[in-house]
């Protein structure tokens, strides 16, 4: 059940983060899941572990985390249609 948990906290946090920055983060709701995920990840690299906790998510560095995952993958995605 925490592995669904993990999903759905993830998805949350990815679909928050491209709100906030009003970006559409490609692959739908495995996009927003995957960024959640690996978003949780960097916040956590670059700002420890502090906040509130949601399974195994500390929610203010997994979004900012996922806000800036959100923003480089919108910037690659906009040089590459710029590209083509």
């Amino acid at each position: 059940m925490s592995f669904i948990w993990f999903l759905i906290i993830g998805g949350v946090i990815g679909w928050l983060a491209g709100l906030i920055l009003g970006k559409d983060i490609p692959g739908g709701i495995i996009g927003n899941i995957i960024a959640g995920i690996v978003g949780a990840w960097v916040g956590g690299m670059l700002l420890g572990k502090w906040g509130p906790r949601i399974s195994d998510f500390y929610i203010i560095p997994a979004l900012l985390g996922a806000l800036i995952l959100v923003f480089i993958v919108s910037l690659i995605m906009k040089s590459m249609r710029r590209a083509s």
